[in-house]
């Protein structure tokens, strides 16, 4: 496939998650609405669809401090540790990633066509230079935590459209190795069983084509 039709295919996924992307919103309240549309809400497959949110990636007690992990929490309006924003240079190819030394020759060769993001912690739509991420290169049950941006690789997300279903795709770490069962964000257990769920790494499997709904991913814009 081009470069030209992957991009296309891929802001059509995107489109159709209602988030990471420039059109459209969802029935859905999440994100404080000092932070608006300009927020993005990362939820789970497993547990929420783009009408009903239910769980999505939250900074842990709202602390704004470098190696605060990031869980699930039930989606709400009113809570500033879910407020998450895409910081500049916003959704690029990897191999602009690349270009800006923020992921390796490796990473670029094997993810090069496809989109990449950041997610900085914004409370109240105030930026603080901290990003989700891995505190090192991601391996087997790594947790997410706040990392400065700046960071290399552990910061960038990559938008793995190759292995999506329907609205919903699998989101690998930048500083991934293992490119046969890449390291992509996944959740164990039931939330709304739990008062402390992680966001860890765990290799990709099923992939391509029944990957595990665990490791499958949606996001949405702002407040509805």
């Amino acid at each position: 496939m081009s470069t030209k039709s992957k991009v296309l295919a891929a802001a059509a996924v995107l489109t159709l998650a209602g988030g990471l992307s420039t059109a459209g919103t969802v029935a859905a309240s999440a994100a404080t609405p000092q932070c608006g549309n300009a927020c993005v809400e990362v939820y789970s497959a497993k547990f929420a669809t783009p009408a009903s949110l239910g769980f999505v990636e939250t900074v842990f007690l709202g602390i704004p401090q470098r190696g605060v992990p990031t869980i699930v929490r039930p989606a709400s309006s009113s809570n500033p540790a879910e407020d998450l924003i895409v910081p500049p240079p916003g959704r690029v190819l990897v191999s602009q990633w690349y270009a800006a030394g923020m992921v390796s020759a490796a990473v670029n060769e094997h993810y090069g066509s496809e989109l990449a993001v950041q997610l900085e912690y914004a409370p109240y739509g105030k930026p603080t230079g901290l990003c989700t991420a891995v505190a090192t290169t991601a391996y087997q049950d790594e947790g997410l935590s706040l990392q400065p941006c700046s960071t290399p690789g552990t910061t960038v997300w990559i938008l793995d459209l190759a292995d999506s279903s329907g609205p919903y795709f699998p989101i690998v770490n930048g500083s991934d190795t293992d490119f046969a069962h890449p390291f992509a964000m996944t959740i164990l257990g039931n939330p709304a069983h739990r008062l402390f769920t992680p966001i860890i790494m765990q290799h990709l499997i099923g992939n391509p084509g029944s990957v595990p709904a665990n490791q499958l991913w949606g996001a949405a814009h702002g407040t509805v």
